[in-house]
């Protein structure tokens, strides 16, 4: 990971509870592709120059407490808390997750969780269709990836509000032909506000039972 960051730990359904910051020496290259191992990491900066980015923003517990403040929306709606699993930490193929995946049925509608702007609509080849919003102020990146297809009309630039439709569940990229999923990701941007780059937040929490009051 980059530099300082904090690890959010669930407990159990009824008890969230945070490690520590591990400090750690400041890494020569101090951002990273977004959204883990199954997401972002076939993406190139398409041209951007070639020189180090400035280092984005370390994640601490304050940054759990701002998500979770906006009561985010889960976005697969019909997906129950207690249905989710905390799969952040697991390994893939090509590195840590860094992210949750929400199962449902293929075509079941995909919705924006806050509101913000979509800042690149992209195909790649782990995550598929994938779509990158970042939020109002431009701190927080959304990444939604193995979409069936993208909601009729959906540009980038374009601002939504939470629970606009972004697209569909499906299985585009690395995603099982038989397990139909949306993953989805948190990512604290960097001072260049790149859509490739940040600092990867664990979501689970933000909706794990204890912590939500309403499902839509």
């Amino acid at each position: 990971m980059l530099g300082t960051f904090a690890v959010i730990v669930w407990k159990s359904f009824t008890d969230v509870s945070f490690a520590a910051l591990r400090p750690g020496p400041a890494p020569a290259v101090a951002s990273r592709s977004a959204a883990g191992s199954s997401a972002a990491g076939d993406v190139s900066s398409a041209g951007a120059p070639l020189r180090t980015p400035e280092p984005p923003p370390p994640v601490d517990l304050g940054d759990f407490d701002r998500l979770r403040a906006r009561s985010l929306l889960l976005p697969v709606p019909g997906v129950a808390p207690t249905s989710l699993h905390d799969d952040f930490q697991d390994e893939r193929a090509r590195g840590r997750h860094e992210a949750l995946d929400m199962l449902a049925p293929r075509g079941t509608p995909v919705v924006a969780a806050d509101d913000g702007r979509i800042e690149k609509l992209f195909t790649s080849v782990r995550g598929g269709l994938t779509v990158y919003q970042f939020d109002a102020e431009q701190v927080y990146c959304y990444y939604y990836a193995h979409l069936d297809r993208y909601a009729e009309g959906l540009a980038e630039g374009q601002v939504v509000k939470r629970g606009d439709r972004l697209g569909y569940v499906g299985t585009t990229g690395n995603a099982p032909p038989e397990k139909p999923h949306l993953h989805f990701a948190i990512f604290k941007l960097g001072p260049e506000k790149r859509w490739w780059e940040g600092v990867p937040i664990n979501p689970f929490p933000l909706w794990a039972p204890s912590q939500t009051t309403a499902v839509r």
